[in-house]
Parts: C-alpha cells; sequence; structure tokens
C-alpha cells in the first residue's frame, strides 16, 4: 500500500524549506566559483585572439623576410586586346615591342554532307597526330588511336561520340542544316606539330573511295574523303625585332618571368612594359603594420582599467600579457644591422603614444626611392638574433610566441588546466551538497517521525486521564 509522506506533518516544522536554506549554505561557494570560471573564459577567449593575431603579425613579416615580398612587378600592354601580358614575382623590369604576324591555329576538317541519321559504313578509322609537309605526314610520339564504327547502326553522331570519348587528341561534333549534316573533326591542340590525319578500313573492301567509310577518312590529296577547313598553324612573332614561333598561342616561356597571351594579329607594334609594383610593395609593409597595430589594440584593451565604467580588461595585471606588449613595442624599437636603415623610423614607421605604428608618408617615398635599401631593413641576415631584418625578427619572435612551448601556447594551456580544476570544484560542491541534502532529509524526517510517535502518546495519555477522572 503506497504511503503519502508529507515532512513536518508531524512537528508542524517547514522541513523542506528548512533543508533548502542549509543546502543553499553548502552552495554558497557555487557563485565566487561560476563568477571564476565566467573570467577565465574570458581571459581564455581574449588569449585565443591574441594568439591568432600574432600569427597574423607573423604572417606579415614573413611576407617581408622575403625576396618575393619585395618584388612584385606589373605588366601593361598597349594593346591587351592582342597581346596581353601576366609576370610573376622577381620578373626583371624590362621594355619589348611585339608584332603578331599569325595567330597558332588548329587543323579542322569537314566531312560532305549526308542526310541525317544515315549510316557511315562498317570498319574502322584511325587517328594520328603529326604534322603536315605538303601531302606528306609525319606522324607524332604518340600512338594512334583506333576506333570500331558497328554494322549498319553508326550515324554521325555516333561516331561523333565514339571519337570524343577515345581521347586521340581531337573533337568531333555534327553540323546539321539543310543540306543534311556534316561531321567536323578538330585537333585539340593548336600549332603545326597538333595535326592529324585519319585513315580508314572499310568493310566495302576500298578504303579511299566516295562510298561506305571512306567518306570519313582525311589526307591531303584525297578528294573522297573529310576536306580540311583550316590548317595546322603555329603563331609567328617578332619580340624586338627577333622572329619567334609557338605551337600555341600562349607563350610561357619565352620571356622569364612572363607570360603573353597572342589574341590578335597585329597591324602596329604592340609595347609591353615590366616595372616594379611599388603599390603591391606599401601595401605589404601597410598590412605588416596593421598587424601590429590589430595585436597592440587587443592588448592594450585586455590590459587597461576603465576609469570611467570603473571595470578592468580581462587581462589587466597578468604578468604573461604584460610582458608581451612591452617585448613587443621594444622589438619596434630595436635596431637591425642594416644600413643605411637600421631603424624602422628611419623609414617612416614610427611607434607613437600608446604603442601605435603609424607611417610618416614622405619617410616612405623617400625609402621607396631606394629600394634595396628598404629591402635590407626587412631581409637581412646576421649572426645575431636581434639584429637581423625586421621581417626575420619578428617572424621569428611570432612564432616563438605560439609554438608548443611558447609563451601564448603556455598561457592558454595554463587558462584551460584552471577551467577544468574549476569545474572539478563546481562538481565537489555540488556533489557535497546534495550529500548533505539526502541527510538533513533523513534526520528531519527521523525527528519529525519521532515527534509523530510523542504526540499520538500524548494524546493517549490524555484520554485516559479523562477517562479515570469521570469513574
Amino acid at each position: 500500500m503506497a504511503t503519502i509522506s508529507s515532512p513536518g506533518i508531524a512537528s508542524g516544522l517547514d522541513i523542506q524549506s528548512i533543508v533548502s536554506q542549509l543546502v543553499a549554505l553548502e552552495k554558497a561557494p557555487l557563485t565566487q566559483l561560476k563568477t571564476q570560471a565566467t573570467s577565465l573564459q574570458t581571459k581564455l577567449s581574449t588569449m585565443g585572439t591574441i594568439k591568432s593575431q600574432v600569427s597574423a603579425l607573423g604572417d606579415a613579416a614573413a611576407k617581408l623576410s622575403k625576396a618575393s615580398g619585395w618584388d612584385p612587378v606589373k605588366a601593361t600592354s598597349s594593346n591587351p586586346s592582342a597581346v596581353g601580358v601576366t609576370v610573376k614575382a622577381g620578373a626583371p623590369a624590362t621594355s619589348i615591342t611585339m608584332e603578331v604576324q599569325n595567330l597558332a591555329k588548329a587543323q579542322s576538317t569537314a566531312s560532305a554532307a549526308v542526310t541525317t541519321g544515315t549510316a557511315m559504313g562498317t570498319g574502322s578509322m584511325t587517328i594520328e597526330l603529326g604534322q603536315w609537309s605538303g601531302s606528306s605526314f609525319t606522324a607524332g610520339s604518340g600512338t594512334p588511336v583506333t576506333i570500331d564504327i558497328e554494322a549498319g547502326d553508326d550515324s554521325l553522331s555516333d561516331i561523333a561520340a565514339k571519337i570524343n570519348e577515345s581521347d586521340a587528341g581531337v573533337s568531333a561534333t555534327v553540323l546539321r542544316d539543310a543540306s543534311g549534316e556534316r561531321l567536323l573533326v578538330r585537333s585539340k591542340a593548336t600549332g603545326e606539330e597538333n595535326a592529324f590525319r585519319i585513315t580508314v578500313a572499310d568493310d566495302d573492301g576500298d578504303d579511299t573511295d566516295a562510298a561506305g567509310l571512306s567518306r570519313l577518312a582525311f589526307s591531303v590529296g584525297n578528294a573522297n574523303g573529310m576536306s580540311r577547313s583550316q590548317s595546322a598553324e603555329n603563331a609567328q612573332a617578332t619580340i624586338n625585332g627577333v622572329p619567334v614561333t609557338s605551337a600555341s598561342n600562349t607563350l610561357s616561356g619565352t620571356l622569364t618571368g612572363m607570360t603573353i597571351q597572342l589574341s590578335q594579329e597585329t597591324t602596329a607594334p604592340v609595347n609591353i612594359d615590366v616595372t616594379n609594383d611599388t603599390e603591391a610593395i606599401r601595401s605589404n609593409v601597410k598590412a605588416f603594420v596593421d598587424a601590429y597595430n590589430t595585436l597592440n589594440t587587443t592588448l592594450t584593451s585586455a590590459l587597461r582599467y576603465d576609469e570611467a565604467t570603473k571595470t578592468a580588461g580581462p587581462l589587466q595585471g597578468d604578468a604573461t600579457t604584460v610582458g608581451l606588449q612591452n617585448a613587443l613595442r621594444g622589438m619596434m624599437r630595436s635596431v637591425s644591422a642594416s644600413t643605411p636603415y637600421s631603424r624602422l623610423s628611419d623609414v617612416g614607421i614610427e611607434l607613437k603614444s600608446g604603442g601605435k605604428l603609424e607611417i610618416d608618408a614622405t619617410k616612405m617615398d623617400a625609402a621607396m626611392d631606394n629600394l634595396d635599401d628598404l629591402k635590407a631593413l626587412f631581409t637581412s641576415t646576421s649572426n645575431d638574433a636581434t639584429a637581423t631584418g625586421f621581417g626575420w625578427k619578428i617572424k621569428s619572435f611570432a612564432e616563438g610566441l605560439i609554438d608548443a612551448d611558447g609563451t601564448v601556447s603556455n598561457k592558454t594551456d595554463a587558462l584551460k588546466a584552471s577551467i577544468k580544476r574549476n569545474s572539478l570544484d563546481q562538481d565537489r560542491v555540488n556533489d557535497k551538497a546534495a550529500r548533505s541534502e539526502k541527510r538533513l532529509l533523513a534526520q528531519y524526517n527521523a525527528m519529525d517521525a519521532a515527534v509523530g510517535s510523542l504526540n499520538g502518546l500524548s494524546a493517549f495519555v490524555s484520554q485516559q486521564i479523562i477517562m479515570w477522572n469521570k469513574s
């Protein structure tokens, strides 16, 4: 039989309220622990931001530590619609003139028109890549590809699909108009050495007549097969008057560091200029300054105390963060072994109040006019690590901070450990409170039961006394 229990019904005490208040006292340390946990999480998040920004500063410095960070170039064409140009970092500054007499072309052939859906006969087609000289064909180094044409079923569309699936170095399509349909075949690559020949083994016994599969053969001088609508041709151009030829309209190895795209034949010389891209260099320097300032702002905000709001930054007074800020600012004031520029301030990168870097445009312009000396300020090496160029120096500094045993990484690990301990402490408080609640309820319920028994005995005694008095 179920028992209905209501703590305190016998004694008249609010046992549940009493126990709840006592348990609340046991849980009192949780308030401080939860506040501490929030603070630790904020610190960890801030350190995560600092770590990311240190990494970004290291990346920006690393870019300036390498020659490629100082060798960006740009190329311009006086007629980009005819001659386009792209250039790699480090390409020498130069100026050339170029004329295009002929664009590279791919060989194209077309069959005679047949009624749409006509079966073209049976046998096989063999496609070879190579070079035509008059009516003579010299096969290239590739392997000829043979395609089987099935009995009575293969129309031009079927044959075109088989050619495209064969990876023979050509592409095929079917052209339809009022006269019927034609098979069009074209080399995938331009240039004289990428021409093609098509021979057939026609099951009708004649491989060169105007019937059956022979109609799709191609060789120069064969009037019964496909006709050539475009010969394979090399590009022909002159660079500063020197003739050049290319199988492709993209010249990627002709001039050091340059890729030239031929799009049109020209009627006048095209001027191509390759110059140092000083704006890209300025952008690299600015990216370095911006990365430092972003990190400096985060450190300043994390360490400050706001008098107006009476609130402290999440890392105020933290020795690790204070040390990092001081080391970072000291690094920006340090000296490298390069000459004539040995300090960042020499080229206009100046440390201002609050640790912010600013670029003096006048000084920077002057330094840009002495690009090799400016480059040395960031790229120079030295036996003394503290005297290396600022690119190397700050790159190494940043890497050291975020390495597994670095200052920032160690601080992050310490915060994670503190958060874990805090969580365990909260668990212990909750466990102790739960045990106390169970114990207190048991004790008060036992007391309530005892009071109930006494009340029952008292009522019985009173009743007996009343009965004795009546007798």
